[in-house]
């Protein structure tokens, strides 16, 4: 169980997280959603100690996480947006130097790269040289490389960034994996479909702050399951409704460009935090 509290980092006069709390359950799978500076990564790079908090703690299974503290970061794992990797590297080679950064014997090592590489798909490529793959396969290498030290918690922040559509579908089998053996998985990202199809809980977040906490089915229920779109010259307009008699009543009153759809996770993003952007 991970657990936030009054989390808070100040850089000088500026609040980018904003005395949040939060309760992570053990397996859990949680979206963290905002637009670009509500305070995600900064929230992800405090999770990690990566940042220390100006205000509150991160507690893991009931003990605070500092930097020294080092059975409780044995339990993390982090993936960041950028690819953190020497370039001038195999495959086999990444995972060699991070087996021996964790004084792994090198039998272990050579064990769970076979083992890693073969669940996520690279086994072919082992031997190839990090810049010359995809942009897709180096998330699948860093996310190899994290599970080394079979980890307990992964933190992502943006894992599918500047993926094509395939290699995200591809990422999101592995981490739906990885959250079926129990790994507690935490989720920064923009792609708010993403969300929807994995998170089991998401976290609204804006200007450091968490307006609101639940799962994708409760706030789109919220909002209204039924959506009728209306084009215009100008904008695209969104009506919601409970019930699609409802969303069919409006619909046929409606012009005849306007349609009817199931509403998404997206829309909620857009009513509860975009229309304040």
């Amino acid at each position: 169980m991970i657990e936030l509290q009054n989390l808070t980092k100040k850089f000088g006069n500026f609040t980018a997280v904003d005395h949040i709390d939060l309760r992570i359950e053990t397996g859990e799978f949680f979206g963290l959603l905002g637009p670009n500076g509500a305070g995600k990564t900064t929230t992800i790079s405090m999770m990690s100690t990566v940042l220390l908090p100006t205000e509150g703690s991160v507690s893991i299974d009931g003990a605070v996480l500092t930097r020294k503290a080092s059975r409780e970061k044995q339990k993390l794992s982090v993936i960041t947006q950028e690819f953190s990797m020497r370039q001038d590297m195999t495959i086999d080679e990444v995972m060699e130097y991070q087996g021996r950064l964790y004084f792994l014997p090198k039998k272990v090592i050579r064990q769970k790269t076979e083992e890693l590489l073969e669940f996520a798909g690279l086994l072919q490529f082992r031997k190839r040289i990090v810049r010359h793959l995809s942009g897709g396969m180096k998330r699948k290498v860093m996310i190899c490389r994290a599970l080394m030290t079979e980890p307990e918690i992964m933190l992502l922040d943006e894992p599918t960034a500047g993926m094509d559509a395939v290699s995200r579908r591809q990422m999101w089998n592995l981490l739906r994996q990885l959250n079926s053996q129990n790994m507690t998985i935490v989720l920064t990202t923009h792609f708010i479909d993403e969300a929807q199809a994995l998170c089991g809980r998401v976290a609204l977040m804006n200007q450091g702050k968490l307006e609101q906490i639940d799962t994708p089915d409760n706030l789109i229920t919220e909002l209204g399951a039924f959506a009728v779109d209306e084009p215009s010259e100008e904008m695209l307009h969104s009506s919601y409704f409970h019930t699609r008699e409802e969303a069919i009543a409006y619909l046929s009153q409606a012009g005849g460009h306007a349609s009817l759809r199931r509403t998404t996770l997206e829309d909620v993003f857009v009513e509860r935090v975009g229309r304040r952007l």
